[in-house]
């Protein structure tokens, strides 16, 4: 079978924060700034060049600091460097790029890192020091995996230190996929056996919910430490109530797509570009973190073998399925197709659609225990995540 590698990222927070690691922040945040503007002025954006080029007075300039210091923050300036010039050729910047988090990134010579004792060896300027982290309980499951580079940030909350884990998995050949549509308040699953299933998120009502309390909150107070708080306070809220959901909706869609072996969804990766409603719905899209939910849906399908493709996501929901005519608007997000009959809710249609994408692209043939959905022999399960109530419709 083959394999492929899943990346994940743990989060550990620092018990202290030496007086050494505190001095190493300005310090790193000055040589990136430097090197930011050497890469502005000769526009480089080659991570090597930037390193020759600038590491002998780098070195001369910092003797005591680890020499893997220069090179992490070399490939930090390139990276920002070449975001600022992306985003610029799109009108979104001006000015010169600068650094400005309290951010360090280490390689595997910077750290070292012990989960059985729950200890960070880290290099500094006064050489390489120990430091406790908190344990959290999902540490555990990355005893065996392969520890990447990190990155150390400062937050008002204390010091954390973010690692990249890695792990080879073996995926299989899927026999056929699930056609997975993503929405802001649902998730509609098309099952090869002719069935479907829709899980209601309520995601718009919270993200909704939230944003018209932070909105509240700027209105009604002056900028100051208290409205600050406060922002903080109902983000940090919004964002673990989310990530809640994510994480049980992913766990739900895998457990349905496992005996399956293949989960297709939609390649949203420009959508942002091409949002252009009101300035009510464009928020709310934008406030939408679909891209974060698939790919939680997808390292979790990884881990249990099953194969994950991503399927172009134009007309999914406006294209008959069985003829492939064009479908009009028949009442509330009710489809039908004037040429063959057909007809059905959007959602439904959008996740029959990727799956039979997802097909064509894999070369599979589509399975005969499909035919029956083109007589209107199927039916749709709505399950709630918060009720977790189960309808047929």
């Amino acid at each position: 079978m083959p394999s492929e590698t899943i990346k994940l990222t743990a989060k550990f927070k620092l018990k202290e924060s030496p007086d050494g690691l505190n001095d190493l922040f300005p310090l790193y945040r000055e040589i990136v700034n430097f090197l930011i503007t050497h890469a502005y002025e000769n526009n480089i954006t080659s991570f090597y060049r930037l390193k020759k080029e600038t590491y002998k007075e780098l070195r001369g300039k910092y003797p005591q600091l680890p020499s893997h210091y220069l090179y992490t923050a070399c490939q930090m300036a390139t990276s920002i460097y070449k975001s600022y010039r992306k985003r610029k050729r799109k009108g979104k910047a001006n000015g010169k790029p600068v650094f400005k988090k309290e951010v360090i990134m280490l390689d595997d010579h910077l750290f070292k890192l012990d989960l059985e004792k729950r200890i960070i060896k880290l290099s500094t300027l006064k050489g390489r020091v120990e430091l406790e982290f908190y344990s959290a309980r999902y540490h555990e499951k990355f005893k065996d995996w392969k520890v990447g580079q990190a990155w150390l940030v400062k937050t008002p909350e204390g010091v954390f230190i973010n690692v990249v884990f890695s792990r080879e998995v073996e995926v299989r050949e899927p026999k056929t996929f699930v056609g997975v549509d993503l929405n802001e308040n649902n998730v509609t699953l098309s099952l090869p056996n002719g069935g479907f299933v829709q899980i209601i998120t309520q995601e718009r009502e919270i993200r909704t919910c939230y944003y018209v309390k932070r909105w509240r909150i700027q209105k009604k107070l002056r900028a100051g430490r208290k409205r600050k708080a406060l922002l903080e306070k109902y983000g940090e809220r919004e964002r673990n109530r989310l990530n809640d959901l994510y994480h049980k909706l992913a766990n739900k869609i895998v457990e349905l797509a496992e005996k399956y072996g293949g989960i297709a969804l939609e390649d949203l990766t420009e959508i942002r570009d091409s949002i252009r409603y009101s300035a009510e719905m464009n928020g709310r899209l934008h406030r939408w973190s679909f891209r974060k939910l698939q790919s939680i849906i997808e390292y979790k399908a990884k881990l249990k073998g099953i194969n994950v493709v991503f399927v172009n996501p134009a007309h999914t929901s406006s294209l008959c399925p069985v003829c492939g005519g064009k479908l009009s608007p028949n009442g509330h997000r009710v489809m039908k197709c004037s040429n063959c009959g057909f007809e059905a809710d959007r959602d439904v249609v959008g996740s029959w659609n990727i799956s039979l994408r997802a097909l064509k692209m894999w070369g599979v043939t589509v399975p005969p225990e499909s035919q029956p959905m083109k007589t209107g022999g199927w039916k749709v399960i709505r399950y709630d995540c918060f009720t977790r109530s189960k309808s047929s419709g």
